[in-house]
């Protein structure tokens, strides 16, 4: 059908009938569903035959081959694999990583990264696992690999919640152990409301709290879009953080700034009807958002105001639980004790998937004769409960939150001081622990070089400069401008640090001279 016209036999004329490129436009329509259907009856009768057979014949005799060629593996990449905040196509060029050592990662092209993020704060432990955590997933998935939760109890599910009772303050003492982050934040949302009996929720505008619906409604950041897009669930209120922005402050005092911070809170809490709302839920610091820590007196308000309203107040500790940043929890860089508190991430050191829901006795109690309302099928898995019991211990037994207070602070402080006085491009250094941000601008407007969703980018040349700047100098890990986060593993020495910075400095470098040119 490439002619703009065909000469084709009546069936009922001797004569021949010109077809016109109309008619030829719906003949092909019609013939697109056809092959479409064709090449589908061919697709099903070739996975007949494939699926004919139920043994190792079913697929490729490649799966029992030791090792697949990179060129192989990246082909059946592009074939298989999705990405999964943005589009595939921008995980094509990723190295492809083959083994880590202390804070170190290797590609198969024999380049060696520091881990400079802890991949997403999360590998805190790094990349070489104590002997005491392999032992302990050999020896439980030798003597009991799976628990469902609902049908049996397990000794390290008992000794792992006695464990963390001892590290939490106050009557923090009932515990749950989902699979992640996004799944302790849903399982702390739905306590808050069985507990209250209310709906609504109330989070920052600048706060990540997970990627499922309820974890990810709850998110002020843009992510947030991707669930109301889909239709998102309801009940959830969002308000202004206490920290400045380049656009806006509530004052230019940290006393200014809690004051109309939480006046600014308790007149909505007013507006939305106090007995409407469940909880509030906040990063006790916020991480993706920019390492901020909430100004002094502001955490110790909203504890009054959940107090005062009977209000449920939950602190995410998803990336700065289990020593991140200098203390063993977030919450306790302020004097507030939580209702419920969820972390993941450093639990296990990223080494198997684990989080952990704690509330205080009230709550726990109240569960007690009170269905919960919410489980898992990998809740309290015992090899990930396992690696969290040892991991925690190895954390203990090698002080590694004094690590992160008392030699990873000081000379990210330093460093990143040094970063922001030398470069028009770094303004304002953050740093508590081993966690750190540098805000990215652009000289020419002193504006952020782009939004946190990527919008708005000055100069998209300049950003894919430094991008390609730090994996060439061998730094790995999120780069999400308008921000420029430092959180190595907890495990790194003051050296491989200011190595890590010694490149940072390189790749910044780049930055500056394409945003100065």
């Amino acid at each position: 059908l490439k002619f703009s016209q065909i000469a084709i036999q009546s069936p009922s004329h001797s004569s021949q009938e010109v077809v016109s490129q109309s008619s030829l436009r719906k003949m092909s329509s019609l013939a697109r569903p056809i092959a479409g259907s064709l090449k589908s009856l061919s697709v099903a009768s070739s996975c007949a035959r494939r699926f004919s057979s139920t043994g190792k014949n079913a697929v490729s005799a490649a799966h029992w081959e030791e090792h697949w060629t990179p060129e192989t593996l990246k082909a059946s990449s592009r074939k298989h694999v999705m990405a999964t905040w943005g589009p595939g196509s921008g995980m094509r060029d990723l190295p492809l990583l083959t083994h880590g050592e202390g804070p170190y990662m290797f590609d198969t092209e024999g380049n060696r990264y520091l881990d400079w993020t802890s991949q997403a704060i999360c590998t805190n432990l790094g990349y070489t696992v104590p002997p005491t955590v392999l032992a302990a997933v050999q020896k439980q998935m030798e003597a009991l690999p799976m628990v469902y939760g609902g049908l049996g109890n397990t000794e390290v599910r008992i000794r792992l919640a006695e464990l963390l009772s001892e590290l939490l303050p106050g009557d923090l003492t009932g515990f749950l152990f989902p699979s992640g982050g996004s799944e302790a934040n849903e399982a702390a949302i739905r306590i808050a409301r069985r507990y209250t009996g209310r709906q609504k929720i109330i989070n920052h505008y600048r706060s990540y709290h997970g990627a499922t619906a309820h974890s990810l409604t709850a998110t002020g950041d843009f992510r947030r879009g991707f669930a109301e897009a889909a239709g998102a669930p309801v009940g959830f209120v969002k308000t202004m953080n206490p920290t400045d922005s380049h656009l806006f402050s509530f004052g230019a005092t940290d006393e200014e700034r809690t004051s109309k911070a939480l006046g600014y809170l308790e007149e909505q809490i007013l507006c939305e009807g106090p007995n409407t709302i469940a909880g509030i839920m906040f990063e006790s610091v916020i991480g993706s958002g920019g390492v901020h820590m909430a100004p002094k007196g502001y955490m110790e308000g909203v504890r009054k105001l959940c107090d005062k309203y009977g209000i449920v107040m939950i602190c995410d500790e998803v990336m700065v639980g289990f020593g991140r940043t200098g203390k063993f929890w977030g919450f306790q860089n302020y004097d507030v004790l939580p209702d419920v508190v969820t972390s993941a991430k450093g639990l296990t050191g990223a080494f198997m998937p684990l989080s952990m829901v704690a509330t205080r006795q009230h709550i726990m109690d109240h569960f007690e004769t009170n269905p919960l309302g919410w489980g898992a099928t990998f809740h309290a898995h015992p090899v990930s409960l396992a690696t969290g019991y040892e991991c925690v211990k190895f954390m203990l037994e090698n002080d590694l939150v004094k690590h992160a207070k008392e030699v990873m602070e000081p000379v990210m402080k330093e460093e990143l001081e040094k970063l922001v006085s030398k470069y028009s491009c770094v303004a304002r250094s953050r740093v508590v622990g081993g966690f750190g941000c540098v805000d990215l601008i652009d000289p020419k407007t002193q504006a952020p070089v782009q939004n946190f969703d990527g919008s708005m980018c000055s100069n998209p040349d300049a950003v894919a400069a430094f991008r390609a700047a730090l994996r060439q100098n061998g730094l790995i890990g999120f780069v999400r401008p308008p921000m420029f986060h430092c959180a190595p593993a907890l495990v790194i020495n003051e050296e491989q640090l200011r190595d890590g910075f010694q490149r940072a400095d390189r790749s910044l470098q780049v930055l500056e001279e394409k945003l100065t040119a």
